[in-house]
């Protein structure tokens, strides 16, 4: 069974940084495309990133272009989002899934985290 664990999320000030990391067991995470979601107070869940299992391709949600960049590492079976420019409308529960390609509806992944908390605020 695949497991997916988020790690570094925390607390940072507006225009700041974080990087998370998703790693997951298994080889399913080689034969699988990867995403992050996020999911903020009183919001419904969102797409934020989304790369292709060779990494040759990634998407990203309108409001995070040019400020978060989605990689992996399939020899370590992670994930990573690098976040600059941090906003307080980017505070949320990220949570990384695994899926059979990318597409940016949650219900299409298969795996899931348990996410880790950014909270971005002075």
């Amino acid at each position: 069974q695949v497991q997916l664990v988020e790690s570094g999320g925390g607390l940072v000030q507006p225009g700041g940084s974080l990087r998370l990391s998703c790693a997951a067991s298994g080889r399913i995470f080689s034969t699988n495309a990867m995403a992050w979601f996020r999911q903020g107070p009183g919001k419904e869940r969102e797409f934020v990133a989304g790369i292709s299992r060779s990494g040759a391709r990634t998407n990203y949600e309108d409001a995070v272009k040019g400020r978060f960049t989605i990689s992996r590492d399939n020899a370590k079976n992670t994930v990573y989002l690098q976040m600059n420019s941090l906003k307080p409308e980017d505070t949320a529960i990220y949570s990384c899934g695994a899926g059979p390609f990318v597409t940016n509806t949650a219900r299409s992944y298969n795996y899931w985290g348990q996410g880790t908390q950014v909270t971005v605020s002075s």
